[in-house]
C-alpha cells in the first residue's frame, strides 16, 4: 500500500504574493523488496514524476518572480518621469523670474525719466508714461505665469516625494519576498534533488520490460498507471473483465483495452 507523508507545507506564486497551499508525496521504502509486484512500483514511479513535474513547475515560477521587479521598474519609471518634469517647468520659472526681472528694471528706469524731474517735454513725457503703463501690464501678466509655474513646480515635488515613499516601501516589500523566494527556491531544488534519487533507486528495481512500457505510454499520456476501483479502470471509467484487473491484483503487467494504461490493484 502506498504512504504518504506529513503535509508539506507549499507556495503558489501568483500576481506577486505567496500563497500556501498543500502537496503531499509518497515515501519510497529505503530499499525496494525484490517481491514487489511491477504495477505498485510503476504505480509509485508515476507519483514521483508527478512530484517532479509539480515541484519543476514551482521552480520555474519561483525563478520568473526572482526576476520579476516590475513595480519597482514602475516607480523609478515615474520619478525619473517627474524629475525631468521639474527640471522642464523650474528651466520656465527660472526664465520667468529673469524676464520679470529685466521687466522691472526697465520699468524703473523709465519712472526714474518720468517723475526724475529731467524730461520737459509734455509728448516725451505722455510716451514714458504709456510705456511704463504697458510694461507694468507685462509685469502683472508675467507674475501670475510666474505663479503658476511655483505652484507647478510645488505639486511636482509633492508627486516625487509621494513616489519616492511608494519606492521606498516597495523596495522594501521586494527585498523581502526576494529573501522568501531565495529560501523556497533552495527548498525545492533540494526536493527536486531526493526526488531525482528516488526515482533513479526505484528504476533500478524495475524490470527493463516494465520500465520500457511505462516510458513509452508516458510520451502519450502524463498518467500512465491507472488504478482500479470496484473494478473499473479510473483513467478511462471503463469497466474492466473480472480475469484482466484479477492478473493485475496478482502483479502482473496488465494494459487496460481501452485507454491503454497498466492497470493497478490495491
Amino acid at each position: 500500500m502506498l504512504v504518504f507523508i506529513t503535509i508539506i507545507p507549499f507556495f503558489s506564486i501568483q500576481h506577486h504574493k505567496l500563497e500556501p497551499f498543500i502537496l503531499t508525496a509518497p515515501i519510497l521504502p529505503t530499499k525496494i523488496n525484490d517481491t514487489m509486484n511491477s504495477p505498485w512500483q510503476l504505480y509509485t514511479l508515476q507519483h514521483i514524476d508527478l512530484e517532479l513535474r509539480r515541484n519543476r513547475q514551482e521552480l520555474d515560477e519561483i525563478e520568473i518572480q526572482l526576476t520579476n521587479d516590475e513595480p519597482l521598474a514602475k516607480a523609478k519609471s515615474n520619478i525619473a518621469s517627474k524629475k525631468a518634469e521639474l527640471g522642464d517647468t523650474g528651466k520656465r520659472q527660472k526664465e520667468a523670474e529673469w524676464v520679470l526681472e529685466d521687466l522691472q528694471q526697465k520699468v524703473n528706469q523709465i519712472n526714474d525719466k518720468l517723475y526724475g524731474g529731467k524730461v520737459k517735454n509734455p509728448k516725451e513725457l505722455v510716451n514714458l508714461d504709456h510705456e511704463s503703463k504697458e510694461l507694468s501690464k507685462n509685469i502683472r501678466k508675467k507674475e501670475d505665469e510666474l505663479l503658476e509655474l511655483m505652484s507647478e513646480v510645488e505639486d511636482i515635488q509633492a508627486n516625487i516625494r509621494n513616489i519616492s515613499q511608494e519606492l521606498k516601501e516597495l523596495t522594501k516589500e521586494w527585498q523581502h519576498r526576494q529573501q522568501t523566494l531565495v529560501q523556497r527556491k533552495s527548498d525545492v531544488e533540494a526536493k527536486l534533488a531526493g526526488l531525482r534519487q528516488d526515482r533513479e533507486e526505484l528504476a533500478k528495481q524495475i524490470s527493463p520490460e516494465a520500465l520500457s512500457l511505462y516510458e513509452q505510454i508516458r510520451t502519450a499520456k502524463e498518467q500512465v498507471v491507472a488504478k482500479v476501483e470496484r473494478g473499473r479502470c479510473q483513467g478511462c471509467h471503463i469497466t474492466l473483465p473480472t480475469t484482466q484487473w484479477q492478473k493485475a491484483k496478482a502483479g502482473n503487467l496488465v494494459q487496460c483495452d481501452s485507454c491503454n494504461r497498466v492497470l493497478y490493484v490495491e
